[in-house]
C-alpha cells in the first residue's frame, strides 16, 4: 500500500511563524491536492518541550543558527518553536487534516532534536509512524512537507533504511536553506540514497 506523510505542515513553519520556512505555506495546496488519491495519510508534528536542548534561548550568551554539541551530536540552535500546546505546533489550518488517519509527534525528548518522522537524532528512540505504517500495510511512501534540508531528508533517509520505497513530492516542500545550496543538496542526498524525486502533477498522473 501507499502512504503520504506530511511532514511538518504546522504554523510555526509558515510565514510569521517561529521558524519560518520560506513559502512553507504554499505546500498546503499541494498536500489537500494529493491527499484524496491515498488510502493512507500520516502527519507528522514536532512537539518540543518548552525548554527544548535545541533552542537558542536555552544558552546565554547564543544566538540561533549557531551549532552546539547536544547528546554528542552536532545541533543547530533554533528559535523555541513548536512547543507542546501552542498555536505555532497546530497543523496549519488550512490543512484538509479530516484526510489524516495518523498523526505522530516527534522531537518530544528535552535533550535531543528529532528531525526524522522516524527516530529520534541519535537513533535511540523511535516514534509511533514506522509500527504504524507497518501495521497498515504500508510500504512505499511519498513524503513531502517542511523542511526538505532537515526534517523532509531525514525522514526519507530512514525510510529508506528501513526498506520503504520512496518517493519525494518535490513541488510539495520548501527547504530553510540556513546555507546556499543546502536544498539542492538535500534532494540530491535524498536521489543518491534510493528515493524518486516527482512532482506532484507525476503521482497525480500515476494514480489516474
Amino acid at each position: 500500500m501507499k502512504a503520504l506523510i506530511l511532514v511538518d505542515i504546522q504554523n510555526d513553519f509558515i510565514p510569521g511563524g517561529a521558524l519560518a520556512v520560506p513559502e512553507g505555506d504554499q505546500v498546503v495546496a499541494v498536500a489537500n491536492r494529493l491527499m484524496p488519491y491515498f488510502q493512507q495519510v500520516v502527519a507528522t508534528q514536532d512537539w518540543h518541550p518548552g525548554e527544548h536542548g535545541s533552542f537558542a534561548s536555552q544558552y546565554p550568551g547564543r544566538s540561533v543558527g549557531e551549532v552546539i554539541e547536544l547528546e554528542g551530536l552536532q545541533q543547530v540552535l533554533w528559535p523555541d518553536h513548536c512547543v507542546q500546546g501552542t498555536e505555532g505546533a497546530e497543523l496549519v489550518e488550512s490543512l484538509e487534516v479530516s484526510s489524516i488517519q495518523k498523526i505522530v509527534t516527534k522531537g518530544t525528548r528535552p535533550t535531543v532534536d528529532s528531525y526524522s518522522g522516524f527516530f529520534d537524532n541519535c537513533g535511540r528512540h523511535a516514534t509511533e509512524l514506522d509500527p504504524h505504517l507497518r501495521e497498515t500495510g504500508a510500504s512505499e511512501l511519498y513524503v513531502m512537507g517542511l523542511a526538505t534540508d532537515y526534517c523532509v531528508k531525514f525522514t526519507v533517509l530512514d525510510a529508506l533504511r528501513l526498506g520503504y520505497r520512496v518517493t519525494v513530492i518535490i513541488d510539495g516542500c520548501r527547504g530553510v536553506e540556513l546555507n546556499p545550496g543546502d536544498v539542492d543538496k538535500a534532494i540530491e542526498e535524498m536521489a543518491d540514497a534510493g528515493a524518486c524525486i516527482h512532482t506532484s502533477d507525476e503521482v497525480v498522473a500515476e494514480k489516474h
